[in-house]
């Protein structure tokens, strides 16, 4: 086998190369965007490597194939509650099912994270934002949402062979929301009535001409709701808007939703169309020629999926029924003016069992599972899960 680490742009299309090749063989991996990967790795496009470090290397044997490829980082800002080690991150992991080939590569990404001071690793995850390249697929091969992982079933053994450990589980919940049939269970309806005739309290969904509006309104629940929990940090009024812009070409205003108490924003649910729909026609481009595909299968194709990121309630009213009011409000509308089917709720950690009763009581049912695994340096410390949250 040779090690090569990823230098130039004839590199990182090798690196985009063994991920189609070791994935292609399987019928429900879509294609991830190209563009979308080697951002993460740009630092024109990735802050947090004006914070942190990373490599990427490819393995092949002498023939050239391709037998798989790993990245490593560091990054300062990660950090998990109860964490009291530096913990590096590895991502982007792809490998035949060879548990040699495997090894090399986490090996390779240990010793380069244990010269930085890193005394254990995750993985695999993404320098970057949890909402995308997080978790390893365990179960629920389904096709993945956008910017999810998708593996084969046999990379659980190669991790869990060379000693990695269950940090916490990632569930995924889907439900369908199209029949009138399927109702929401009883308390939602009687949290709607507590609140649906007091003026004090409003439900409703964005409007895009007043993205603005719904970039300080989602600053303000996020802040409260989720600022230092579980490693997030609060977030500024200018990295909102910059959020809610890069969301505007896919946006469904139908699918985001907020409640007011006096006019100030309380609790939120954002939702978006799976635009994965449309990415796996694509084959991983989006120069112009793929632009204008999309643009035709959104316009005049049918996303019958979209799916839950995002959902805060900030402290004084959690406990309070408000959400379920609002989702009350929310169904109305998504099932009256929609064509959408099904809701895919991004997953929740087994951290939160708050998070995890609320999707069950929505009607959820578990979809898939990921798994973020933890590998500690120091074979003899005792290995601690994720603490749940309170």
């Amino acid at each position: 086998m040779r090690l090569l680490e990823i230098k130039s742009k004839i590199d990182e299309k090798e690196f985009i190369k063994t991920h189609v090749l070791i994935n292609r063989f399987f019928p429900n991996w879509i294609r991830p965007l190209d563009q979308d990967v080697l951002a993460v790795f740009d630092p024109q496009k990735n802050k947090l490597l004006q914070h942190g470090e990373v490599i990427r290397w490819i393995v092949k044997d002498y023939e050239g194939n391709c037998l798989g490829r790993i990245a490593a980082f560091v990054n300062k800002r990660y950090k998990n509650k109860g964490d009291e080690l530096p913990i590096g991150g590895i991502g982007f992991f792809d490998c035949i099912d060879k548990q040699e080939v495997a090894d090399v590569l986490f090996d390779t990404a240990k010793k380069w994270l244990g010269e930085r001071g890193m005394q254990a690793m995750d993985g695999p995850i993404n320098l970057g934002d949890r909402d995308k390249w997080w978790g390893l697929l365990v179960e629920g091969f389904h096709p993945p949402i956008y910017s999810m992982n998708f593996n084969p079933p046999y990379y659980q053994k190669l991790f869990e062979n060379y000693g990695f450990q269950n940090f916490y589980n990632q569930i995924c919940w889907s439900l369908s929301v199209a029949e009138e049939s399927n109702q929401l269970e009883a308390k939602f309806y009687e949290s709607h009535q507590k609140f649906a005739g007091n003026p004090d309290f409003q439900a409703r969904h964005v409007n895009k001409n007043q993205l603005d509006k719904f970039a300080e309104d989602f600053c303000t629940v996020y802040n409260k709701a989720w600022a230092n929990h579980s490693g997030n940090k609060e977030m500024a009024i200018a990295q909102a808007r910059k959020l809610i812009q890069s969301l505007k070409p896919v946006l469904d205003e139908k699918l985001v939703w907020f409640v007011y108490h006096k006019n100030e924003p309380v609790v939120m649910w954002i939702n978006l169309p799976d635009i994965n729909q449309i990415v796996k026609h694509l084959k991983g481009q989006f120069g112009i020629w793929a632009k204008f595909k999309f643009f035709l299968i959104k316009t005049f194709g049918t996303n019958t999926n979209f799916v839950g990121i995002v959902y805060g309630v900030v402290p004084e009213f959690q406990g309070s029924g408000l959400d379920y009011f609002m989702i009350v409000e929310a169904e109305k509308v998504i099932k009256s003016r929609t064509g959408y089917k099904k809701l895919e709720l991004y997953w929740q950690g087994d951290f939160n069992p708050k998070m995890l009763n609320i999707s069950k009581n929505l009607g959820g049912k578990p979809f898939r599972k990921l798994v973020t695994y933890r590998y500690l340096f120091d074979r003899d410390k005792p290995f601690k899960r994720h603490p749940v949250i309170d």
